[in-house]
């Protein structure tokens, strides 16, 4: 009798903040007429814990500048721990660096939100983020390199 094929399975199990910051360099932004200019960062990386799991961390870095002076950096480390058990190789990447931000973000956006808010701060809603085209392009962009 031929072995049967295992059924790949993909899972969220665990979802938590690993690291977060709210530093506000000085007092005279409160006094300012409120018109922020944003710099928004967004990176990910993965980490194989065992045959099954991995986690990947989205890192979402805000730079806020009100008249040309900081206002505040809000960061969030949002970390999830995900099996991934019997799925093809090929498409672990996909996953890794697709998937699994796309299901952290909404959580990252929240704690962004939350600590901006609780820094007396208007509320601050992130933009949706389409992960799989940020995927797209750094993996043309790793191949542009290699044939560089």
């Amino acid at each position: 009798m031929a072995e049967e094929q295992a059924q790949p399975q993909l899972a969220l199990e665990r979802i938590y903040v690993k690291d977060m910051s709210l530093e506000v360099p000085g007092a005279e932004v409160f006094t300012k007429e409120w018109n922020p200019e944003l710099d928004i960062n967004l990176s990910s990386n993965a980490e194989k814990l065992d045959d099954d799991h991995y986690q990947v961390v989205l890192t979402v870095t805000v730079n806020a500048k009100n008249a040309d002076a900081p206002a505040f950096i809000a960061e969030v480390h949002q970390a999830g721990i995900f099996l991934l058990k019997s799925i093809p190789e090929e498409q672990i990447g996909q996953i890794l660096g697709a998937y699994c931000p796309n299901v952290l973000f909404p959580y990252a956006r929240e704690v962004i939100s939350d600590i901006v808010t609780r820094g007396s701060f208007p509320q601050l809603l992130l933009a949706p983020v389409n992960f799989d085209q940020a995927y797209a392009q750094s993996q043309q962009q790793t191949a542009a390199q290699g044939n560089a």
